[in-house]
């Protein structure tokens, strides 16, 4: 009994104990305002690591089973891509689940607002240095908003990751560095953006590319190195849905891209077919151009239909209340008067711009206050074309003699440690620019190269990606360059936009033996300083008819008329009305205003003004065709392969026959190896051989082309015409959609421009005669520079007035001599 007893005494106390061993429980009692304890692993603090492949990590945090913790949609966002910043995980107070809580409704997280910023189909970042700029615009909500910076990039294999990063710059401020080390597959990045550092209007977007080379430190390595960002992962986001919500009618300047660099305008017009209705629906075209100012805009019109918006797409409804009923119930306001104002679509809550009024006349009064900001007197010389929204800053004119800063065109001091740099800026020259046979810019250049650098190096520059000039590099131990005079010829000038780069090709002894760790030094080689100065000086100004350049480059010569131009369209179809407006728009950027139109029915009521002609071919009026080289006979022979259809077989065919056939023989073999020699060092041609410049020959498009573009004289030639056509309506629309892109555009020259949609291919057909149209007022300087580059075109007229002024001297002096003097 004792021993039973003792053992109920030893298990009572052994309770006791293990009771007390639990702390005393008060959360009865304690405040609900003090958060319970966590312990300190669960709330680690996590450093971004600096690893050679920055990708997106999420740590992991264990969380007990018995409280899980519900967390706000705002924290549970996708967490930043790895950052030399330090991100710090704020702890988390546990509640009860939703789950076993029936007060407590989960709240669905709010979709963020994307702006996709990137206005290129393709963007690569190539070379040892690279640096890319232009702007956005933003409205006073997005720039209010907090926001986050994503884009996605790939590089090449052969780039060093300890060596190379990748900036992003937002209004000239770096808001993230990344390691490029993404060769396998594309790295997605975000960075946060500052509060305060968007502003309402243009914003400076920069990346900036230092990429080293793994093994190799010779100068062709460095063609391998490339980094590509995708335009469909770089965007803003925004965290608050008013960001996308557009205030005003300026927010068409905000409307930005899609996800291939693309802008989108869908005009939804019921009453399309209505005469009085074409010539509103084109100055609203060009007055949205120039306010998106975007390089890649395209234009659709449909009746019946409201298509769905986007990222870098805008719904315009317009026509009168009664046009409208169908499709969308207008405001009582726009059955008074004009208006145009940003509506909510019931139908698919999406955001339309709506033009609308009680009549047409109203419709086209409310497109006045959409475009009217953009209009300008074509007699008002512009200082700048703009540019911003694809290359920064705006290209400045240079109409005489100028020069300007390096800072000016948008180039920073740079010091640079690798072997090929390279930067570029940009110019604009007038249409009548007329020096391409003579003319001479110059760079002085200031910089500075290290003592490793040797004599075999050489600076090269570029005009329009062709080379321009080469200025070695000679003394040894280094050197710095005071305003140094590189001249730069001006034959790959042409009017409008001209890129000028400037590459610096550095050798060094030590990229000769490469040993491990050469290609990643950081000791600077070459210094190029803002300092440096870009000189034009005057120039021959007279215009060139025809001249599609001048056409691209500046809108000329309709950006100069003083009256309407004449506009014939065949038929007001959807596809022909979409084509007109995207190539109208695409003049009114390049020409800084809209440019006003007259519709007429025919050829004869063009008169003596300059006149514009768009439509298939089939429709286009034979007198025209004929007036611009143009084979009739291609109204019936034009018509492309269609897909699946196969070409007809072709012979084979040798190069020994070719050669025959073109050589005539082993003189004439011999003649045409001469005139190859002739041209590729002195640049002399048969061209420039001759007094008369020959007669334009007739062109007839081949089935391969789907578009052509033509410029010629007017019948009475005192204008310039210019044909836009297609073998369909289709065709017209697609090849002008895709000759206006920024890629395409600045490659329309000469008489006449044709494209192949099958084959992406732009072929141009040289200029064989044109005329000169006065620009400038008299003056003995112009007409002296003009004949100086006529007369370098036309090298035999040169030579032969030469050997007519010395005759002249001869005779002269002979009968001077003969009339004074001793006489016998």
């Amino acid at each position: 009994m004792k021993s039973v007893l003792s053992a109920l005494l030893f298990l009572f106390g052994v309770t006791v104990v293990h009771a007390q061993t639990a702390p005393f429980d008060m959360s009865g009692e304690r405040s609900k305002t003090l958060k319970p304890i966590v312990p300190e692993t669960l709330m680690p603090r996590v450093t971004a690591p600096q690893t050679t492949t920055p990708q997106v990590t999420t740590p992991k945090v264990t969380v007990p089973q018995v409280a899980a913790p519900q967390i706000a949609p705002s924290q549970a966002a996708t967490p930043k891509a790895s950052t030399p910043q330090e991100v710090t995980r704020q702890p988390v107070t546990p509640v009860v689940p939703a789950r076993n809580n029936p007060m407590v409704t989960a709240v669905p997280a709010t979709p963020e607002f994307q702006r996709y910023v990137v206005p290129f189909a393709d963007f690569r970042l190539e070379g040892e240095y690279d640096r890319r700029s232009w702007s956005i615009y933003l409205t006073p909500e997005q720039a209010a908003a907090p926001a986050k910076f994503h884009f996605a990039y790939q590089n090449a294999v052969v780039v060093a990751p300890e060596a190379s990063q990748l900036t992003i710059l937002l209004n000239n401020r770096a808001i993230g560095q990344q390691q490029i080390g993404s060769p396998d597959n594309a790295s997605a990045i975000s960075f946060d953006i500052p509060r305060g550092l968007l502003q309402p209007g243009a914003n400076l977007v920069t990346f900036e590319a230092t990429q080293r080379h793994r093994t190799d430190c010779n100068i062709q390595s460095t063609y391998e190195l490339w980094s590509d960002i995708d335009p469909s992962k770089t965007y803003l986001s925004f965290a608050e849905q008013d960001a996308q919500k557009p205030s005003n009618t300026d927010a068409i300047r905000a409307i930005g891209v899609d996800d291939a660099g693309k802008t989108e305008f869908n005009l939804v017009v019921p009453a399309l077919a209505q005469p009085g209705t074409t010539k509103p629906l084109l100055r609203l075209a060009q007055g949205l151009s120039l306010l998106s100012g975007m390089p890649n805009e395209t234009f659709s019109f449909n009746t019946d239909s409201v298509p769905p918006t986007g990222p870098g797409k805008m719904t315009v409804l317009i026509g009168t209340p009664a046009e409208l009923q169908p499709l969308f119930s207008a405001p009582e306001a726009a059955q008074t008067a004009g208006l145009a104002t940003f509506v909510k679509d019931p139908r698919t809550g999406s955001t339309i711009l709506l033009v609308s009024g009680p009549s047409w006349q109203a419709v086209s009064a409310a497109i006045d206050t959409i475009v009217s900001p953009t209009d300008r007197d074509p007699k008002v010389l512009r200082d700048t074309l703009v540019t911003q929204r694809w290359s920064a800053p705006d290209a400045p004119f240079f109409s005489s003699d100028t020069s300007l800063a390096f800072s000016q065109l948008g180039i920073n001091t740079t010091e640079f440690s690798g072997r090929r740099f390279h930067t570029s800026f940009n110019v604009a020259v007038p249409a009548d620019f007329y020096a391409n046979a003579y003319g001479e810019a110059t760079i002085f250049l200031d910089a500075a190269y290290a003592k490793n650098v040797q004599p075999g190096s050489h600076i090269d520059v570029y005009v329009n990606g062709s080379i321009a000039t080469t200025k070695p590099i000679t003394a040894t131990s280094g050197g710095i360059f005071r305003h140094l005079p590189i001249r730069v010829t001006m034959r790959h000038f042409k009017p409008g936009l001209n890129t000028v780069t400037l590459e610096a090709m550095l050798l060094t002894n030590e990229d000769q033996v490469c040993l491990p760790g050469t290609t990643s030094t950081s000791t600077p080689r070459f210094a190029l300083f803002d300092t440096s100065e870009f000189h034009m000086p005057d120039y021959a100004r007279v215009g060139q008819r025809p001249n599609l350049a001048a056409l691209a480059g500046t809108g000329y010569p309709y950006n100069r008329g003083t009256v309407p131009a004449a506009l014939f369209i065949d038929r007001a179809d959807p596809d022909t009305l979409s084509a007109t407006a995207t190539l109208l728009g695409r003049v009114a950027v390049v020409a800084g205003h809209p440019i006003a139109v007259d519709l007429i029915a025919s050829p004869g009521g063009v008169g003596n003004r300059d006149a514009i002609f768009v439509g298939s071919i089939s429709q286009m009026p034979t007198t025209t065709l004929s007036q611009m080289n143009i084979a009739t006979t291609s109204q019936a022979s034009w018509r492309p392969v269609i897909a699946g259809q196969g070409a007809e077989p072709e012979a084979a065919i040798t190069l020994a026959e070719w050669r025959a056939r073109v050589g005539g023989g082993a003189l004439q073999h011999q003649i045409s190896l001469f005139q190859d020699w002739m041209r590729r060092n002195f640049d002399i041609s048969l061209s420039s051989l001759q007094f008369i410049p020959s007669a334009e020959r007739v062109f007839t498009p081949s089935n391969v082309n789907s578009f052509m573009i033509a410029q010629g004289t007017s019948a009475t030639g005192e204008s310039t015409w210019t044909i836009v056509s297609a073998p369909s309506a289709k065709d017209l629309r697609a090849g002008a959609e895709a000759m206006t892109s920024e890629s395409n555009w600045p490659r329309i020259a000469g008489h006449i421009t044709v494209y192949s949609s099958k084959t992406g291919k732009v072929d141009t057909v040289p200029v064989s005669r044109f005329d000169f149209v006065m620009s400038q007022p008299w003056s003995f300087t112009n007409y002296r520079l003009i004949a100086a580059n006529w007369l370098s075109t036309n090298i035999l007229s040169y030579a032969f007035l030469v050997v007519m002024l010395f005759l002249l001297i001869g005779v002269t002096t002979s009968g001077i001599l003969a009339k004074i003097g001793r006489h016998e």
